[in-house]
C-alpha cells in the first residue's frame, strides 16, 4: 500500500491509500476518487515530503525543545527547591493515598512537622478521590527516582 496526499480543485488536502501509483491513476481516471470534505472529484496528487526510512541500527536523536533562559532558570529553581524538600519528607511509595488520609485524619497531632510531609505514588483516581475528600495533594513538579528504584 502507498499513501498519497491528495488535493481537490477547491484546495482541500486529504490522504488516500492505494495499491500502487497505477491504481491511483486508474481510480482517478474512472472518477472514483472524491474529496471527503466537499465531494469534488477533480482530485490530483498534492506535493508531499518523501518518507525515507532510517537504517534499522541507526540511533535517532531527539532534539529537546529550546526554552528561553528565564524559563530554564525557573525550572532550575523549582528543581533545587524540590531536591531540598524531599529529604525532609517521608517516602511512602504506593501507600500514598492511605498515608495522606491517615495524616488528614490525625490533623495537627503529628509528632513533628516533617512527619506530616510525605511523598509517594498515587493513581489519578486516588488523587481525584483525595481532592474530593478535601485532602490537598499535588504532584512533584520535577521527575525523580523513587528511593526503592535507585541502584
Amino acid at each position: 500500500m502507498i499513501s498519497f496526499d491528495l488535493r481537490c480543485a477547491l484546495d482541500h488536502v486529504f490522504e488516500g491509500w492505494f495499491r500502487s501509483s497505477e491504481d491511483f491513476a486508474a481510480q482517478q481516471a474512472g472518477g472514483l476518487i472524491a474529496c471527503p470534505i466537499c465531494g469534488n472529484d477533480a482530485v490530483r496528487k498534492a506535493v508531499m515530503a518523501p518518507q525515507v526510512a532510517a537504517k534499522g541500527n541507526a540511533v535517532r536523536s531527539v532534539k529537546a525543545p529550546t526554552l528561553p533562559p528565564e524559563a530554564m532558570a525557573l525550572i532550575g529553581k523549582i528543581a533545587a527547591m524540590q531536591a531540598e524538600a524531599l529529604p525532609h519528607s517521608r517516602w511512602v511509595g504506593g501507600d500514598f493515598a492511605t498515608e495522606a488520609r491517615a495524616l488528614h485524619a490525625a490533623g495537627d497531632d503529628t509528632a513533628s512537622p516533617s512527619a506530616s510531609v510525605i511523598h509517594g505514588q498515587a493513581s489519578a483516581d486516588d488523587v481525584a478521590a483525595l481532592h474530593a475528600d478535601g485532602i490537598n495533594v499535588m504532584p512533584l513538579l520535577v521527575p525523580f527516582v523513587p528511593p526503592d528504584a535507585q541502584n
